[in-house]
This record gives C-alpha cells, sequence and structure tokens, in this order.
C-alpha cells in the first residue's frame, strides 16, 4: 500500500511553461484525499513552487476549519531542504556553505554567465534583466524572485547557507568552462542542462531527503511511490518502492523505472496516478 508519493514538478506535474493542468490536479488531490501523503520534490525553493498546488498552505499557520491542503511536507532545492509547510519548520538540510559558495563563484568569475541562488527559501537573481526573465518563466510562481545587484557580496554578507547556486550559460563554450573550473571541488554535486548547472552540497540530493523524510515518518521503501523525469530524480527512485518515468524522461530514468508513463503534455503523471497508485 502506497503512504508517500514523491513527484517531481517541472518537466513531469507541469506541462509547457510550468502549467498544471486540471487533471493532474484533481489526480493529486484525489490521492490526497484518499490519504496518500504528497510531497513536490523539486528543484525549485520553496516559495516558487506552483501557485496552484501552494494555494492555502502558506496562508495561514493553521487551516483551522477550512479543507486540508494538498499537501504538508516539500522537498525543494533538489533535496538541500525537507520543510513541514504547516509547522513552518525545517526537517532536513544540506546547504552550501557561504564560504564554499563564494569559492564557485570566484572559481566562474570569469566566464559569462547568469547567476541565481537559493537562500531561506527565497530565490535570488542578479541582474534586473535576468529577473524580469526569471519572472516572464515562473509567471504566477514568481512571488519568490528577488533581484540583487551583487549575487557575491548578498552571500558574503547573509547570515544564512545557500541550498543552491545556478549558474545560466551566457555565451558558447560556457558549460564546459563552468564543469573545468568545478572539477576536483568535491563539496559540491552538479547537475548540467544544456543552459544551466545546478550546484548544490554533496549530502544534498532528491533521495537523501526523501529517505530521511520517510524515516521521520515511519514510512517503508516499499510504501513510497514516486514520479519524475530527470537525472536529478535517479537518487529517489533508489529508495523508492514503485518507480515511474515520465514519457519525456532521460533514458536512465527509463531504464530504472517499474512504468513508463504519457510525457508531461499528455498528463502523464495523472494516468500514472489513477493507473498505478489509486
Amino acid at each position: 500500500m502506497i503512504k508517500l508519493l514523491a513527484v517531481d514538478m517541472d518537466g513531469t506535474c507541469l506541462a509547457g511553461r510550468g502549467v498544471m493542468t486540471d487533471r493532474t490536479f484533481e489526480a493529486l488531490s484525489r490521492a490526497a484525499a484518499q490519504g496518500i501523503m504528497v510531497v513536490p520534490t523539486t528543484g525549485r525553493n520553496l516559495f516558487c513552487l506552483p501557485h496552484r498546488l501552494s494555494q492555502g498552505v502558506f496562508s495561514s499557520k493553521s487551516h483551522g476549519g477550512a479543507a486540508a491542503p494538498l499537501f504538508r511536507y516539500c522537498i525543494s532545492s533538489n533535496g538541500g531542504r525537507v520543510t513541514d509547510v504547516l509547522a513552518r519548520k525545517t526537517l532536513f538540510q544540506a546547504m552550501l556553505s557561504r564560504a564554499a559558495a563564494l569559492e564557485i563563484l570566484e572559481r566562474c568569475r570569469r566566464i559569462p554567465l547568469g547567476l541565481a541562488s537559493h537562500m531561506n527559501n527565497r530565490y535570488l537573481i542578479q541582474g534586473q534583466l535576468f529577473a524580469w526573465m526569471g519572472r516572464m518563466i515562473y509567471g504566477q510562481d514568481a512571488k519568490g524572485i528577488s533581484c540583487v545587484r551583487n549575487m557575491y557580496k548578498v552571500i558574503e554578507k547573509s547570515r544564512y547557507p545557500v541550498e543552491e547556486l545556478q549558474l545560466y550559460f551566457a555565451a558558447p563554450g560556457a558549460k564546459a568552462k563552468v564543469r573545468q573550473a568545478l572539477e576536483g571541488f568535491l563539496q559540491i554535486n552538479a547537475a548540467y542542462t544544456g543552459i544551466y548547472a545546478e550546484i548544490f552540497d554533496k549530502d544534498a540530493s532528491k533521495g537523501r531527503a526523501l529517505a530521511a523524510l520517510a524515516d521521520d515518518l515511519n514510512i517503508e521503501s516499499s510504501e513510497i511511490a514516486c514520479i519524475g523525469d530527470g537525472e536529478n530524480d535517479l537518487s529517489m527512485f533508489k529508495v523508492s518502492g514503485l518507480k515511474i518515468a515520465m514519457g519525456n524522461s532521460v533514458p536512465d530514468l527509463k531504464a530504472q523505472a517499474d512504468h513508463v508513463t504519457a510525457d508531461n503534455r499528455r498528463d502523464g503523471a495523472a494516468r500514472a496516478i489513477y493507473k498505478y497508485i489509486l
């Protein structure tokens, strides 16, 4: 019997341009109504979760006589933090120290990059133009975005550790240069796409965060289902009893999945929830 459903957001529960369809929202709601713990498990930071998913969750500390929110726990920043959003409590964290984050920025200082970071559950973006682009991409999910002038100075002066750094490739060859600059830096993990690199602590992963949450809630691996599409979802497959890959998943994830569903533009997550979980 599945007690916990860990679901990735972008590329899984979200279709094009970050939209969550009615069918996907209803499937997640049906799972929650039947007592399955829905846990958003995402590379996003907490306050950039899909607005439709998080409506009502952050509005008050208790929900009294109102309908229960769709989720209580969230794994954000690729496993950098696990949050009990109702109790406003961090249950697990694995974050970059300020010293490590500053060294990353120093190593990459001469590479043409757009810079962003997750700190204190917020999404910081360097530069007005880049911040505007972020708001265009995230739309209503961009309430957690803040624009900063100098990321290095912000991190240097902050009292918070860094959940994640994002380095956006602003010129041809930047990706290869970032890889070279960070080679041998043992304090970090990195996930690369064609447009940016996500840099996080070596102890942060969706799988480790999911295992920590399950242990806290006394849930066995066999009672966990997960749905994902990317390389950063591989680690949560290792701690889940039921593993579902999206049709648009990377090949490695499909190879390790128990089931492969339709892609994110055809409500693949919703189809999987109804077929394999409910």
